[in-house]
């Protein structure tokens, strides 16, 4: 293990240990996830408060340095949602059923993570599949499993990532501590209903663990001429393509998460994957990340992108229903995702992020800029896994 090239990358980013090919938690951590596991009765954890409290104890005995602290108001942010805006019985339901779940998905984590590296060579006859930092103008794709990912997902609830070195990577936020600051220093309805999706997920996959996957990959189109690759087309290649377009079809009315299986999905994405999805964002991206919040595991690995670069997550599972838009929005309950599975066992779902210029005004008009547009969604033809 300690020999991969593709764990190494992300052993900074992640909060576990790394001894003899195994990777494990320091032995304090796994005594208080022990203790959470078995419920309030046990652990006395019936409250946001006392939540965040153990949280924070587990950060510590995981030493993480000074530039590792929370935001200021994560902590009335956890107090507020689970002790005042849910339902008591809610809570109770919370504290009882879900968090000791939560625990025991932590506790397995680092068997989850050996178990995915020892797999990852094999899915795809030597491709490389692993869980790595997958970087500007490193094409490439990872496989995860829906347990791992759920896994993940808890370890950023618990905030429990190292963040020091993610900004010099372009990597965007990852813990959960700005969600939930914003809901206590700036409360709206809609950072309610997000975090209300967030749980939503948590108690589905603690009452039935998925087994598929879910695969992401980052294209590029390389800005010179390589063998077996295509490279960034230039102006004169569209004006001189005599290539048909395709049928084109306008829809009035319905969602672009809820077209027919096998169809192409575009998140008008951030260049940081997911956007606002963890601070206080609701518009496209960040409700789709919410209401398929598996696509937050991206956000783990994959820095920014850049012009030549798109980002294709196929597999993603919605697990809630929503009204509204922005302001407006609302968690709506629980959605059963009937999609077929594919060879991989990925939910029909393809998703390509692709990113918009910032505050390009009439700018966007410029040659430049529509080449640029327009090569992005070129990419979202090769490569597919």
């Amino acid at each position: 293990m300690e020999n991969r090239e593709d764990l190494k990358s992300m052993l900074p980013f992640l909060p576990l240990l790394l001894r003899s090919s195994n990777l494990f938690w320091p032995s304090q951590v796994v005594e208080s996830l022990k203790t959470l596991s078995k419920g309030p009765l046990h652990s006395k954890v019936n409250s946001g408060e006392l939540l965040f409290i153990t949280i924070s104890n587990i950060r510590d005995s995981l030493a993480l340095p000074s530039l590792h602290r929370l935001s200021p108001y994560a902590h009335e942010g956890y107090g507020l949602f689970f002790d005042e805006l849910i339902s008591r019985e809610e809570a109770a339901k919370w504290f009882a059923d879900v968090v000791p779940g939560l625990a025991n998905f932590l506790l397995r984590l680092p068997s989850l993570l050996e178990s995915h590296y020892h797999n990852a060579d094999n899915l795809l006859n030597g491709v490389k599949t692993g869980i790595r930092l997958l970087g500007p103008q490193d094409a490439g794709v990872v496989f995860l499993g829906q347990e791992l990912i759920g896994a993940l997902l808890v370890c950023a609830f618990f905030c429990l990532f190292p963040v020091s070195d993610r900004g010099a990577k372009r990597l965007p936020t990852i813990n959960f501590d700005h969600l939930f600051e914003d809901i206590y220093s700036s409360y709206s309805e809609k950072q309610e209903n997000k975090i209300k999706c967030i749980i939503h997920y948590f108690e589905r996959i603690c009452l039935s663990m998925p087994e598929g996957s879910v695969s992401f990959e980052r294209k590029i189109l390389p800005s010179e001429q390589l063998p077996l690759c295509v490279s960034y087309p230039k102006a004169d290649f569209w004006i001189k393509s005599v290539v048909s377009l395709c049928t084109l079809e306008v829809h009035s009315s319905g969602f672009i998460e809820d077209q027919s299986s096998g169809a192409l999905e575009v998140d008008f994405s951030n260049k940081y994957l997911g956007g606002g999805a963890l601070h206080r964002g609701c518009v496209q991206e960040e409700i789709r990340f919410m209401i398929n919040p598996e696509l937050i595991a991206g956000m783990l690995f994959l820095p920014c992108m850049e012009d030549n670069e798109a980002i294709e997550i196929v597999g993603a599972e919605r697990f809630s229903n929503y009204t509204g838009y922005a302001s407006s929005f609302r968690f709506s309950g629980d959605y059963v995702d009937k999609r077929d599975v594919d060879s991989f066992r990925r939910c029909r779902t393809r998703i390509v992020a692709i990113d918009a210029l910032c505050n390009a005004g009439m700018g966007q008009y410029e040659l430049k800029y529509l080449l640029r547009e327009t090569n992005k969604a070129f990419l979202w033809l090769f490569g597919s896994i």
